[in-house]
């Protein structure tokens, strides 16, 4: 039974405090929710609010113009402890919140909240707050996919990469027509100014690898359709599935990785196909040209404007817009982690993330669901481990072996732990040890199923050797003990 205590703030400004507080501020209370997950599992969420007033230097601070400038004004002066949540909670009659917006959610680990009358009202709206910026009941059941019931899970419960120790990012440049386009990219240049702020922020979450390429007559496989109306080439979206085989096939990248990778690839059309746009479900093109695939990565159409002249010079030079592709390679890349900001409750105003393209509460929304998915993977594995050594009896269990399941289940435990004090970092480390030392353990290679026979096994194998050489020895002993019966049966001759 897994408990994720959630640390919270509630801070009054003046003017903002409800009339029916139970007792004089400061006070602190409970609130629990429970996450059932399957008839043997469920998850208590439970957030442990702090209620007080606002100091002299939070008020002068929440005087600013806008909300984030307040926002960017707070931030030194909050707990910025990983799992921890600020809020602020704001007069109904302040300018601070556009009007018609009830909650601001900043960049860092705080949120503007406008008070709600009663107090009830409040910790209704301060509940959504908190599931937003911690965890949902939906990011808890996708994490937890492998042990939901199909039907209870989401649509997009299954879009989210698993959780792991690393990843491996590919960017590959696919250009079919060398022959008409000479294409240009500054990879490097773009990683480096897009790529690597968000990179060094998840580098809590995984360890990340990024590298590049560029695929010389490498189509799409399948054939766009032809429209007469826009002189265009188009994909459906029923076809798009069956893009990614033929790509991935050429791409190579994931047959020698232990991690899983993500791929994004820029698909420069050949000359013949040229422009070629992406419809939507609907028939309307798709705004990025570009699509991403579940737990695989993204692909982007770039269109190369045809040239003025019909005599040009082929292959015509081609410099990418680098700015414009990394805009969307980033915005598939938060779908994979299951940061997508589709779903906002109403009245909800959420900062963008800025340059670092990932709010710190966005990374602690990435850390409860993977300290849970770890704590559920270890559990599997080492279950699995122990229906394996209890199916074959005489399987011989090295030391280092033994240390190594006793290592992870101290670790799992001690992630439990610190997730019910609250303690969301240390509960992360100490989740990510227990899968590293519970899948060394399961895979090692004293362990493998194939080096143990059931004893029927045995026979089986051992009798056709043996047969041909007992035979005449069961012959000769039976010979031998006939004899000795015949020796005895005759007479002692007397003299």
């Amino acid at each position: 039974q897994v408990q994720l205590v959630v640390p919270m703030s509630v801070v009054f400004c003046p003017g903002s405090v409800p009339g029916d507080l139970p007792r004089p501020l400061p006070f602190r209370d409970v609130q629990e929710m429970e996450i059932s997950v399957n008839l043997r599992t469920s998850v208590t969420a439970r957030y442990e609010m702090r209620y007080r007033r606002a100091t002299g230097q939070e008020e002068a601070a929440l005087a600013a113009p806008t909300a984030p400038e307040a926002d960017a004004a707070l931030h030194p002066l909050q707990d910025t402890t990983l799992g921890s949540l600020t809020m602020y909670v704001v007069p109904e009659t302040s300018f601070l919140l556009p009007q018609g917006i009830n909650v601001y959610v900043g960049k860092h680990r705080s949120a503007l909240v406008r008070a709600g009358g009663s107090l009830a009202a409040l910790q209704a709206r301060l509940r959504e707050v908190a599931q937003l910026m911690s965890f949902t009941a939906a990011s808890i059941a996708a994490a937890l996919s492998d042990r939901v019931p199909d039907g209870r899970l989401g649509p997009d419960a299954r879009r989210n990469l698993k959780s792991s120790l690393g990843y491996e990012i590919t960017f590959s440049l696919l250009n079919p027509d060398p022959k008409s386009h000479t294409v240009d990219w500054d990879i490097e240049g773009a990683v480096n100014r897009y790529v690597k702020p968000v990179l060094d922020k998840l580098s809590l979450v995984a360890n990340f690898s990024v590298d590049s390429q560029i695929l010389y007559y490498a189509v799409l496989g399948v054939t766009p359709r032809y429209d007469k109306e826009s002189s265009s080439f188009l994909l459906s979206a029923h076809s798009l599935p069956h893009v990614i085989n033929p790509v991935e096939a050429r791409l190579g990248s994931s047959a020698a990785s232990l991690y899983p990778v993500l791929n994004f690839l820029l698909y420069v059309p050949e000359r013949s196909h040229s422009p070629l746009y992406i419809q939507d479900k609907d028939g309307a093109p798709v705004s990025t040209n570009a699509f991403h695939s579940p737990r695989w990565g993204g692909i982007m159409v770039y269109n190369v404007e045809a040239p003025a002249s019909p005599h040009a010079s082929l292959p015509l030079q081609v410099d990418v817009d680098m700015a414009r592709v990394m805009e969307v390679f980033l915005a598939q890349l938060r779908l994979l982690f299951g940061l997508s900001r589709e779903e906002v409750p109403p009245k909800f105003l959420l900062e963008g993330p800025g340059n670092e393209g990932l709010a710190d509460w966005e990374l602690d929304h990435l850390l409860w669901a993977h300290t849970v998915e770890n704590i559920a993977t270890v559990s599997t594995t080492l279950t699995s481990l122990a229906q394996l050594l209890d199916k074959i009896g005489n399987i011989v269990i090295k030391d280092d072996v033994a240390s190594e399941v006793y290592r992870a289940v101290a670790s799992v435990q001690s992630a439990v732990t610190e997730l019910s004090l609250g303690h969301l970092h240390a509960a992360f480390q100490a989740s990510k040890e227990a899968v590293t030392s519970s899948e060394r353990a399961f895979f090692d290679p004293s362990l493998l199923h194939l080096l143990y026979f059931p004893d029927d096994q045995k026979f089986a194998i051992y009798i056709p050797l043996f047969l041909p050489m007992a035979v005449p020895i069961l012959l000769s002993l039976a010979k031998i003990v006939r004899e000795t019966r015949l020796r005895k049966k005759e007479p002692t001759k007397m003299d």
